[in-house]
């Protein structure tokens, strides 16, 4: 080109002869005639028809070895070079750069053909929602953290969700469910998912899935109808996949630091709502994302209230009454050894049932091999076993209220002060913490630290008041009322 634009120059500017031209510049007559005659600024050559004499017998099997290669994972693709040595094995005598640029060539043709196009969706006011989750890595308390985001986004107004968890399972999908439908105050006729396992237990063909039974619940609890995408379909779903990158983008980077995952979740939903009122709608760009989203709600199915969104597994109970999940374990009642029990795991507590009553509720530990204990659990135990309550792991920060508390001090110098405190623990159950911390307090006003005392204190305190006086009529009253003799 640099050639061309100086012949081009020398002729028409500096009016220079074809000959000076030739002689000054050190190109051809011919290339010089060529470049004025056609007017051109750049020649390109360009093969019409590509022989290929020594692979021609050989394209079948190469095009054998490429379409295979399109149906595995990349790490288990053949390269062009073991093609190649695939082929000269079969007998094939030619170069590797000949099936190189057929093989480039094919590849060209093939993208033509199977090139994927797409057509533009449009959604009514209520009609769907897409649900996504994703990855992100943050500081909680100064501490490297990997948080699971759940995404929900309408696709008609294009309002987002985004709340963080510190795991991916079943209950979390719920929770994040409820809590996006009580922000949206309502929830759409249809759902959009991939096909995670907290959800699809079996993929059929086509658009048929066996939906897990408490996802099934879930759905029918906010009549919403399921539909699970096309596996490794993504698009089918984009406008969550998109939401996935921009919250990333815009309010994971750069790297979080938090106290906790409550601030986190508040943070998240004041920027969902701040990028809504501040950026106009994709398709109807005079109006902002909030202002189509006040309009949808009135389309939205009316929310009916929470799901109770738990996960049950069956577990037992070990002889030191506490059950294992999650790699921690909670503590119940004394009374429940020995049987088993469900456990109920919330996003954010653990209850335990059995026979359909309660016998321990904790907030949820994300930790590994941590211990949750309610030092009540083991007050029962304590009776056989006042000891315990020294060096008792259950025991070992417990808070008890002041009066108790001092109580408790006091009798630490006393020789069976173990066995009197159990005592007086044993009466909360029947009398109320807050009745014998005042018992405690009276018995402290009083300059007297014993169980028998505090116990006097609570029976007092449980006897009803005295029988009213009785109005004696005047038949019944004595005129002469007799006098004592006290000589007798």
């Amino acid at each position: 080109m640099d050639t061309i634009a100086r012949v081009r120059r020398a002729f028409h500017v500096q009016g220079w002869s074809v000959k000076k031209i030739v002689r000054e510049l050190h190109v051809s007559r011919n290339t010089v005639r060529k470049i004025l005659r056609s007017d051109e600024t750049d020649f390109a050559y360009e093969r019409e028809r590509q022989p290929l004499p020594r692979v021609g017998a050989w394209k079948a099997e190469i095009e054998r070895f490429l379409v295979a290669n399109e149906g595995k994972p990349s790490r288990e693709r053949l390269t062009l070079i073991r093609i190649y040595e695939e082929v000269r094995a079969l007998g094939y005598d030619g170069s590797y750069d000949a099936i190189r640029r057929y093989a480039k060539t094919w590849a060209k043709n093939r993208g033509a053909v199977t090139a994927e196009t797409y057509v533009p969706l449009y959604y009514a006011p209520g009609e769907a929602y897409q649900f996504d989750w994703s990855h992100e890595i943050i500081l909680v308390n100064g501490v490297t953290t990997t948080v699971k985001v759940a995404h929900v986004r309408l696709c008609h107004s294009r309002m987002m969700f985004a709340r963080a968890y510190m795991r991916e399972s079943q209950e979390m999908v719920f929770d994040a469910h409820d809590k996006a439908f009580a922000f949206f105050r309502g929830t759409c006729t249809r759902g959009i998912y991939d096909n995670m396992k907290t959800a699809v237990e079996a993929v059929f063909v086509g658009k048929e899935r066996q939906y897990n039974r408490r996802f099934l619940q879930m759905c029918s609890h906010y009549l919403v109808h399921p539909v699970a995408c096309t596996p490794a379909s993504g698009w089918e779903k984009g406008q969550a996949e998109n939401q996935v990158g921009l919250v990333r983008e815009r309010f994971f980077t750069p790297r979080l630091r938090v106290k906790s995952l409550e601030e986190l979740n508040v943070w998240l939903l004041d920027k969902c709502v701040a990028y809504a009122k501040a950026h106009r709608h994709p398709e109807q760009t005079e109006r902002i994302i909030w202002q189509i989203f006040e309009e949808e709600r009135g389309s939205l199915v009316h929310y009916v209230g929470p799901f109770d969104g738990f996960h049950c597994v069956p577990a037992s109970v070990s002889k030191t009454c506490t059950v294992r999940f999650d790699n921690n374990k909670y503590s119940v009642l004394s009374t429940a050894v020995g049987r088993p029990v469900e456990v109920h795991a919330y996003a954010e507590k653990i209850v335990i049932r059995q026979d359909g009553v309660n016998v321990g509720e904790h907030p949820r530990c994300f930790g590994r091999g941590e211990a949750i204990y309610d030092p009540w659990h083991y007050v029962p135990v304590l009776a056989r076993k006042p000891g315990a309550l020294r060096n008792g792991a259950p025991f070992r920060e417990w808070v008890l209220p002041a009066a108790m508390e001092k109580v408790r001090r006091w009798l630490k110098s006393v020789h069976d002060g173990d066995r009197q405190m159990v005592t007086i623990l044993g009466c909360v159950p029947t009398d109320g913490l807050a009745a014998v911390d005042a018992a405690c307090q009276e018995a402290l006003d009083h300059g007297v630290c014993s169980a028998s005392v505090i116990i006097n204190i609570l029976a007092r305190s449980r006897d009803p008041a005295p029988a009213a006086t009785l109005q004696t009529p005047d038949a019944l009253r004595l005129t002469h009322e007799p006098v004592a003799d006290c000589a007798r």
